[in-house]
């Protein structure tokens, strides 16, 4: 029995698997056991990796119609053996050192259950820099800190299979921050957390990812809070930060779906989205804002995009100067 099982979900990602295949596959630490769940690719990834398959008994391909990256995840979950497991996206990469080093953290400590890490972000403008803070002065993370900052914990993270058998797979009803849910639900049995914050991987940002879709990723989050609320009715501090946070995040997202209405040129749906965001949060500008969405509409477009191409440049002068 490997003391790892590497679980990858793998759709039409053929220029990245053989990457993040590799990164395995070289690891120090060498006992693990690498499951790619071909879901459904359309692409030529499977024979990518069952080529690795064909060359090294580590690797195993399994195969489903596609069904999403929650239930191929879980799909490996079933059919891992190993006593830890790590989750590696197909497009991501680990270094040589990363489950060492995060194996060892468990080996030293048989209380913690999850270990966090941290990678250094590949492609986009923020490029080369990593992807959490470090050093991190946060805390470990708790089920508190989890919900007041929803990046405490990192996709790149390793799990005693406890916590899988405990409190079950990825929810397969969620098509984004299904690994969000997954810490929380963690927490909330109590499984303790560690984080190592040394970027021991590589994140790729990609513009067709999940990740670049600002109001489904907000619609997400926001069902994740609002499937954990029930479970936080004994817990009064922590009801208390959730809902700061679903308050913060509906109003995020009213203000993402008034961005894209006006970028999409449907200057209605733009006025009924900022009217909505003014009734939450008030101010002048969001009133000159929602008249113009009536009035003046490419005027309102013009100053959007002026402000936009500002901010895109006051971006990348500080990326250069940090």
């Amino acid at each position: 029995m490997p003391t790892v099982s590497v679980v990858m979900a793998a759709y039409n990602v053929a220029p990245y698997i053989g990457d993040a295949i590799e990164s395995v596959l070289n690891q120090t630490h060498g006992d693990l056991e690498l499951l790619v769940v071909d879901d459904g690719a359309t692409d030529g990834t499977a024979a990518i990796a069952e080529a690795y398959a064909a060359r090294d008994p580590r690797v195993r391909v399994l195969t489903q119609a596609n069904r999403g990256l929650s239930a191929a995840r879980n799909h490996g979950l079933r059919i891992a053996t190993g006593p830890v497991i790590a989750i590696l996206d197909s497009d991501d990469m680990w270094e040589a050192s990363y489950l060492e080093a995060q194996v060892r953290i468990l080996d030293a400590h048989p209380e913690v259950d999850i270990v966090t890490g941290n990678a250094w972000l590949l492609g986009g403008r923020l490029s080369g820099s990593p992807a959490r803070a470090w050093p991190d002065q946060r805390p470990a993370p708790t089920l508190a800190g989890m919900i007041a900052d929803e990046t405490a914990v990192f996709i790149m993270s390793i799990f005693r299979r406890r916590v899988y058998d405990s409190i079950g797979a990825f929810d397969e009803t969620l098509r984004t921050n299904e690994d969000y849910d997954f810490w929380l639900r963690a927490a909330c049995h109590g499984f303790v957390f560690s984080r190592n914050d040394t970027p021991l991987g590589h994140y790729r940002i990609r513009g067709d990812s999940l990740s670049a879709d600002e109001v489904r990723m907000i619609s997400g989050i926001l069902k994740v809070y609002r499937k954990l609320r029930p479970h936080l009715v004994n817990r009064p501090s922590e009801l208390a930060l959730l809902d700061g946070q679903i308050g913060r995040f509906e109003i995020e997202h009213l203000a993402a779906e008034a961005r894209g209405a006006i970028e999409s040129r449907d200057y209605a749906a733009a006025r009924h989205h900022l009217s909505n965001l003014h009734d939450r949060r008030g101010g002048a500008t969001l009133r000159v804002a929602q008249l113009m969405a009536r009035w003046s509409p490419a005027l309102l477009s013009m100053i959007y995009n002026h402000r936009r191409a500002r901010l895109a440049v006051s971006r990348t002068n500080r990326d250069r100067t940090a």
